[in-house]
């Protein structure tokens, strides 16, 4: 472990365990709350992450997410365990799709139960799928701003994409566009524990793909876009 990563790793547990205790107020305010409050643990993360890490995050395309306060289907390329950290910093109302063993952890998965993230069964197929669904239309209702990994977990660089149905599945049901990001944060953040390279992470939002498309239709385009934009930033090497 070089000494960025482990100054960096330092910071990350003893402010998650900070911001976990102080934040749970946030807890007796909503959902709404408890996510207003996590953009600034995301914050506090990212200022550790350029003062220890020597790793800037940029966010660039936000002109194509919608107004705060309007609900959106973001889908999102997944590489390192920053993606589910950063976007509370820059995406309002963020409610993440993710495995339904992360809310048993201590801290963390109060947070996520709290804030009514969406966990999802991985084991449960059809059954999992609909409450997929179900709970997603909920949110939306809602006015958040949902992001599922299509592949479904993080994968190092260079691995063949494997786009997965749920997010066809959201697509089709909820009727909105889809807006694609890109991510070169593999190339600073390992995508299994916390190895840091300094550079810039960049997540890039990419123009949405506009509702009503047939299933087979929309999967290819969010895999050609995302994958496009996302080997362009990392073989920027910035």
């Amino acid at each position: 472990m070089s000494p960025r990563t482990l100054l960096f790793a330092i910071w990350f547990y003893l402010w998650m365990l900070i911001y976990g205790v102080l934040g749970m107020f946030t807890f007796l305010l909503g959902p709404h709350a408890v996510v207003k409050g996590l953009r600034i643990w995301s914050h506090g993360n990212l200022v550790g992450l350029r003062l220890f890490g020597g790793v800037k995050v940029e966010v660039r395309g936000r002109e194509h997410l919608p107004p705060v306060g309007q609900p959106a289907l973001i889908a999102a390329k997944h590489q390192a365990m920053i993606d589910t950290v950063a976007p509370f910093a820059f995406v309002d109302g963020a409610c993440f799709v993710l495995k339904e063993e992360l809310t048993k952890f201590p801290l963390f998965g109060w947070y996520t139960l709290a804030g009514e993230m969406i966990a999802l069964d991985r084991g449960g197929h059809a059954s999992a799928l609909k409450a997929l669904v179900r709970d997603t239309k909920a949110r939306i209702a809602d006015r958040r701003k949902v992001i599922i990994y299509p592949e479904g977990t993080r994968g190092p660089l260079g691995t063949p994409p494997d786009y997965k149905p749920g997010v066809a599945a959201l697509y089709s049901a909820l009727d909105l566009p889809c807006i694609p990001m890109a991510t070169n944060s593999g190339a600073h953040w390992s995508h299994r524990g916390m190895n840091i390279t300094p550079g810039t992470i960049v997540f890039e939002f990419l123009p949405p793909i506009p509702a009503g498309l047939k299933r087979a239709d929309f999967m290819a385009q969010l895999e050609e876009v995302t994958e496009a934009a996302t080997n362009k930033l990392v073989a920027s090497k910035i």
